[in-house]
């Protein structure tokens, strides 16, 4: 295991068996964002995806929450309204691009695990997670409406995409308290365990995935974001790019070997 340094005690990550740990760490205010943890995760998020030898990322949080998205108390003390409009516009765009879009569009799969409830951009950042796992107990919201703002880190796009316009357009206006059960029947959660499984299972889903063909995964997660955005002609060219080029790479090789001889692929 290789812990990493991240420069703040508000985000922690760590390597083992190429997965990356990613964990948001201020369990005293339900993993509440900081200046700290966000300049942090927009730094290691990216770092993640370009290490050749992390072949998946989970991203959790400490204590018994996810993430309670922005910090209010902090808000309410005029925190983030420091310099002119452009340049808070331009900061956060960068953060927006370097934490929820490096966790969407990495060629790697990415796991959210959920101690706890996840609210506001909290519930963005498990939002943009390939697979989400969740504690039985957790809460989901939106959360924005109740502080006056409009959302960020893509979670009214990715809430579209996931449930649809007609229920992300509730989700967001009326910003309901969404219970486990029923978050896994609207497709925000993969799966739900009670608290002493949730770590487990979820891990052992990732060392799964970390096991498994990643350079097939890659084209996998390209092609299922595209399915979002291209026409149907547009995406069979894209498909058969990437179908081909998994053709030539040396997990498929040991793969379709593997198959013939009656054996589990052991990828590289």
């Amino acid at each position: 295991m290789r812990e990493l340094d991240t420069g703040t005690a508000d985000f922690t990550a760590r390597i083992d068996d190429r997965i990356a740990i990613l964990t948001m760490s201020r369990p005293e205010r339900r993993n509440a964002l900081s200046v700290e943890m966000l300049t942090a995760m927009s730094r290691v998020i990216p770092a993640a995806a370009a290490d050749p030898g992390v072949r998946c990322v989970v991203l959790t949080g400490a204590g018994g929450a996810f993430c309670a998205g922005g910090d209010v108390k902090a808000f309410a003390s005029g925190a983030g309204l420091e310099g002119t409009f452009d340049d808070r516009v331009r900061e956060q765009q960068y953060m927006h691009r370097h934490v929820a879009l490096a966790l969407y569009e990495m060629a790697k799969p990415t796991v959210a695990v959920l101690p706890g409830p996840a609210a506001g951009a909290g519930l963005s950042f498990a939002l943009a997670c390939d697979l989400r796992y969740a504690v039985d107990t957790a809460v989901l919201t939106t959360a924005f409406a109740r502080v006056g703002l409009s959302g960020d880190f893509g979670g009214s796009w990715l809430l579209t995409q996931i449930v649809g316009t007609a229920r992300a357009r509730e989700l967001f206006y009326l910003s309901p308290r969404v219970e486990a059960a029923q978050a896994l029947e609207l497709g925000l959660l993969t799966g739900v365990f009670p608290a002493s499984e949730l770590e487990p299972a979820a891990m052992k889903i990732a060392a799964e995935l970390a096991g498994g063909p990643s350079a097939a995964f890659g084209y996998m997660k390209a092609n299922l974001n595209r399915a979002l955005t291209h026409s149907l002609p547009d995406y069979l060219d894209i498909e058969a790019i990437g179908q081909i080029r998994c053709r030539d790479t040396a997990d498929h090789h040991e793969a379709a070997a593997a198959f013939a001889e009656k054996r589990l692929p052991k990828f590289s």
